[in-house]
């Protein structure tokens, strides 16, 4: 089995779902479940009040669709928690050690990631939340673009083909 520093790909995104996990989904987007109104809350314990504090200082200042929370965007939000969470610690695990039934979760995460940062993003553009400054929210959401790109084309044959066995363990 090669170690994933020899796949630097693999690595790529073994970072991405890492953070996604560690930051994004249980910091960052939990914070918009646990506070349903960001002009009066009190801090809970989880997350921390620095995230919270930046999440607000973004919304407030760059993306006013993240301080509306309007219906559709908390379902999204729900998906990650609920969905994404998981798959970006299942996927974390079949990268590292190369498993194939990645193969099918890594797609449907994919697609649903594309379409989710998608609709966000015409609300950020054309919405009645729209962004003062879409470029910049546009540049912020890039990578939510990007990576589920590189998931499909990575996924797009079996991932991680078996490894040959080597002669001399052959009888």
């Amino acid at each position: 089995m090669s170690p994933l520093r020899r796949r630097p790909l693999d690595l790529v995104l073994v970072i991405f779902f890492a953070v996604n996990l560690l930051v994004v989904t249980y910091m960052i987007d939990l914070e918009q479940i646990v506070i349903a109104d960001p002009g009066a809350f009190t801090y809970p314990v989880w997350p921390p009040a620095p995230v919270i504090d930046l999440v607000h200082w973004y919304g407030r200042a760059y993306d006013p669709l993240l301080m509306a929370r309007p219906a559709f965007w908390r379902m999204t939000i729900w998906i990650d928690v609920l969905g994404f969470g998981p798959f970006y610690a299942c996927a974390i695990y079949a990268f590292v050690r190369r498993r194939n039934w990645i193969r099918v979760p890594a797609l449907v995460w994919s697609g649903l990631m594309l379409a989710n940062v998608l609709i966000i993003l015409m609300e950020e553009r054309y919405g009645i939340h729209s962004a003062p400054s879409f470029g910049r929210v546009l540049a912020a959401n890039a990578v939510w673009l990007l990576m589920p790109l590189v998931v499909i084309f990575r996924m797009r044959r079996e991932p991680f083909p078996v490894d040959p066995i080597p002669r001399e363990a052959l009888p």
